[in-house]
C-alpha cells in the first residue's frame, strides 16, 4: 500500500487479485504535478510487474477523477523552465498511457467525477469505464491553446468515430454521464455511491478469470488498430501460440471434459 501522504494511492482488494489506484489530491482536483505524474508512473509500473495482481482499478478522490495538468505549476513552470512542460509528455503522459493500454492485464476506470484533459485520457485508455451519474468528460486542450495528448488522437476516435473527436476537441464541453454512454466513452453508468463496488464487482470477476488470455486480447486489439491484416493475423498467431501453451488453457479444456468450472490462475 502506498503511504496516505502519496499523491497516488494503491490499495490491495484482499484475496482477489485486484490493485485499486487513486489519484488522492482531492484539494486539487487530482491534477497532475510532477510528483503525481511520478507517482502515477512508478505505481503502474509496479502493479504491471506484479503477477500477484491480475486486475487494476483507476479512481480518483473527492469530487474529480482527474482534472489533467495542475495548471498551478504550469504557470510556474512557463516562467521557469517551458522545456519542463513539453518534456513531460515523453517522461510521464505517455508511459503512463501505454502501460494502462497494454499491460498484461485488464484495467478498469471508476470516474468518480469530472475527467478532463490528460484524466479523460487515462480513462479512454482503459478497458472498461464505469462513471458515476455526477461526473462527466471535458477535453479541455484546446481551451487552453494546447494539441491533444496522452493518447487522445489514438483512443478517442476508437470509441467515438473521427468526427465525433474532431467536435469534442475543438469545443471541449463537459459531457455529462449519460451522454457519455450514448456516445460510447462510457461502458455504463453507475449511482454515485455504487460506483467503487460496482467497480470492483467487476476487477474481481476480471481477476479471477484467464488473465492471460485478457492480456493477449488487448495487445491483439491495441496491434490491430496500427497494423493491416496480415500483420495482424500474425500478431494473433503468436499471442494464440502463447496462451495454448498456458496453464489456464489445459485448465479450462480440463474442466470442459470433467463438466467443471475452471479455477484459473493467471499462467
Amino acid at each position: 500500500m502506498s503511504s496516505a501522504a502519496s499523491p497516488v494511492q494503491v490499495d490491495h482488494d484482499a484475496g482477489s487479485g485486484v490493485a485499486v489506484l487513486r489519484f488522492h489530491r482531492p484539494e486539487a482536483m487530482n491534477s497532475l504535478d510532477v510528483a503525481t505524474k511520478e507517482s502515477l508512473l512508478q505505481a503502474l509500473r509496479t502493479v504491471a510487474g506484479d503477477p500477484e495482481v491480475r486486475c487494476v482499478v483507476l479512481t480518483g478522490t473527492g469530487r474529480a477523477f482527474c482534472v489533467g495538468q495542475d495548471l498551478k505549476e504550469h504557470v510556474q513552470l512557463l516562467g521557469e523552465d517551458a522545456e519542463a512542460l513539453w518534456r513531460t509528455v515523453a517522461e510521464h503522459y505517455n508511459p503512463v498511457v501505454e502501460l494502462l493500454a497494454t499491460m498484461d492485464k485488464p484495467v478498469v476506470a471508476a470516474v468518480n467525477g469530472v475527467a478532463a484533459g490528460a484524466g479523460a485520457a487515462f480513462a479512454f485508455a482503459c478497458d472498461l469505464r464505469y462513471v458515476a451519474a455526477s461526473a462527466g468528460f471535458n477535453l479541455a486542450f484546446t481551451g487552453i491553446a494546447l494539441s491533444c495528448d496522452s493518447g487522445t488522437s489514438w483512443s478517442l476516435p476508437r470509441l467515438v468515430g473521427t468526427a465525433r473527436t474532431k467536435e469534442l476537441l475543438l469545443f471541449p464541453r463537459t459531457v455529462p454521464a449519460e451522454e457519455a454512454l450514448d456516445l460510447g466513452l462510457a461502458t455504463e453508468v453507475v449511482p454515485d455511491e455504487e460506483l467503487l463496488p460496482r467497480a470492483l464487482d467487476v476487477a474481481r470477476r476480471l481477476a479471477a478469470g484467464p488473465t492471460l488470455a485478457y492480456g493477449a486480447v488487448r495487445r491483439a486489439v491495441a496491434f490491430s488498430a496500427g497494423h493491416g491484416l496480415a500483420d495482424s493475423l500474425a500478431a494473433e498467431e503468436t499471442l494464440m501460440a502463447r496462451t495454448g501453451a498456458s496453464a489456464d488453457h489445459r485448465t479450462a479444456v480440463d474442466a470442459f471434459l470433467a463438466k467443471e468450472k475452471p479455477v484459473f490462475t493467471g499462467r
